[in-house]
């Protein structure tokens, strides 16, 4: 990434803590555009991916298997303050050295996933509960590269689905390049 990952989480992160500020409780049992994930789904994972990639910065290895609920009371101030403990966990230029000992990839390839999740998944939560959502453009503009490369990996991974047929354009094209890279339909939900 050419821009300090710390500045673009720091740039993308308020905007998806305004999202997770957002989402009422009535809202928990919603579907998202990640098929698998009902919204209380998709912030528990959120909340796992902010907290894990705070251990990832420090290059030590992390727990995936353990869902926990992160949803109990306040859960949206804790969101937000472990957001901010993400972006400082990546402040110091030396998170970026090296290998991440639990993942086999490049420390910078790492931060870069910290900044898709945010992202990403700040446009899912957005849609999926009637929100309005503008990425941070920088962080758009650097992720394409990543989802490029991680594209292939991710896919046979079942991380990423594949790319819809026939994208189609929205007010944002570069979010809607992102979006369609990682399995995405940018115009979700459909009508039929």
């Amino acid at each position: 990434m050419s821009t300090q990952t710390s500045e673009l989480l720091a740039a993308a992160a308020p905007r998806t803590v305004d999202v997770v500020r957002g989402v009422s409780d009535d809202q928990l049992d919603l579907p998202t555009p990640c098929s698998d994930y009902l919204v209380r789904d998709l912030l528990n994972h959120l909340f796992q991916v902010v907290v894990n990639f705070q251990d990832l910065a420090e290059k030590r290895e992390v727990e995936w298997a353990e869902k926990p609920d992160h949803l109990g009371d306040g859960w949206r101030d804790r969101f937000e303050a472990e957001t901010g403990r993400l972006v400082t966990a990546w402040s110091d230029p030396s998170t970026l050295e090296g290998v991440s000992p639990g993942m086999g990839m490049p420390q910078p390839v790492i931060g870069g996933m910290a900044l898709l999740d945010l992202t990403v998944h700040g446009w899912d939560l957005a849609v999926a509960t009637g929100q309005p959502y503008q990425p941070a453009p920088e962080a758009v503009a650097e992720l394409h590269a990543l989802v490029e490369q991680l594209g292939p990996t991710a896919r046979k991974m079942g991380v990423f689905a594949d790319p819809p047929p026939t994208p189609t354009p929205t007010p944002t094209p570069d979010l809607a390049h992102l979006l369609t890279q990682t399995g995405r339909t940018p115009t979700w939900p459909q009508t039929p």
